[in-house]
């Protein structure tokens, strides 16, 4: 049975997200229609785009919401803890093991395991792990028994992993394993809409938290958070207007409060009506490819260019035609 339709005015419909753009509402879509399900999910995106958010969403609208959510970051351990941590260890596995130890995925028996940034994984472990994956049961280092254990596999990257494939630092049958459904996070710089509307949440949040008397966000200051790329993403945004937060000294968060020129002073005002004449014309594409229902030749007629004019403003904003 398929999701209810979601509300247009509605912040978000899941738990710790923030944001209502079209981009987002189809990982909304994605996420609901997914949790229902015992399917692995591969979270791509840029760093700090919000993969954990969601894994935590799957997990929480998931029959599993009652069992365990077990997060492993794969990318911040070295290969020999990274196995003891995923699968345990038997008391004498080597030297300082001194006693049984239990890994992640047995903790997470009954309820999710979150394995963040896969793509990290070494080669050698990526075969352990696959193994795991098609047989559900756990081998402890240094143990001989085999534990059977009920676990979902959410897993996230940052990595291209066809491109890892392809040069031989992943395994394309455990990338199969792991890519049953793919949930593909946008980059803050695709989601327009969502800025402002992340921008006074975490203001809001900070100053309640820091009992500053922090109440708003200068037109200025606003503007300049519009025209930044944000290649942190979200969490770059978070920290950003956390530390301004911290800083300020008015009741309105400045352009100097959040480390930004005033956007209209002389040396930010070319740069600002670039912003603003590209964020136009992406929007506009975006409607003609949306009225046009995707048709390429309509869509070029209606705005006045050429089809290979298009085609290349669409890879430049990173816009898809509608199939």
């Amino acid at each position: 049975m398929s999701a209810p339709p979601l509300d247009p005015d509605e912040v978000s419909p899941l738990p710790g997200l923030i944001g209502r753009s079209p981009a987002m509402r189809e990982v909304y879509r994605m996420t609901r229609q997914v949790a229902a399900s015992n399917a692995t999910v591969l979270l791509t995106g840029e760093t700090g785009s919000g993969k954990e958010l969601i894994a935590r969403a799957v997990h929480e609208l998931s029959p599993r919401a009652s069992g365990p959510f077990i997060r492993v970051n794969c990318g911040a351990l070295s290969e020999s803890l990274l196995e003891s941590e995923l699968f345990g260890y038997e008391r004498g596995a080597f030297t300082g093991a001194v006693q049984q130890k239990k890994g992640r995925i047995e903790y997470a028996d009954g309820g999710t395991l979150f394995l963040d940034e896969i793509g990290d994984v070494p080669l050698s472990l990526q075969v352990k792990l696959l193994r795991f994956l098609q047989s559900h049961e756990v081998h402890r280092l240094g143990g001989k028994e085999a534990l059977r254990v009920d676990v979902r596999i959410l897993a996230a990257t940052n990595v291209e992993l066809h491109k890892a494939i392809a040069e031989g630092r992943f395994r394309e049958d455990l990338y199969y394993r792991l890519c049953v459904i793919e949930i593909a996070i946008p980059p803050l710089n695709q989601r327009d809409v969502d800025i402002p509307l992340l921008a006074k949440t975490f203001m809001l949040r900070f100053a309640d938290e820091q009992r500053k008397s922090v109440k708003g966000i200068t037109p200025q200051a606003m503007e300049a958070i519009l025209a930044y790329h944000w290649p942190g993403n979200v969490r770059e945004l978070e920290n950003r207007i956390k530390r301004a937060v911290l800083m300020a000294e008015g009741h309105s968060l400045t352009p100097t409060d959040l480390g930004f020129q005033d956007p209209s002073t002389p040396e930010t005002i070319d740069r600002t009506l670039k912003t603003t004449r590209q964020r136009f014309e992406k929007d506009m594409i975006h409607l003609a490819l949306d009225k046009n229902e995707g048709n390429i030749s309509k869509t070029a007629l209606e705005l006045g260019v050429s089809r290979p004019t298009l085609y290349q403003l669409l890879a430049r904003y990173g816009l898809k035609k509608i199939e």
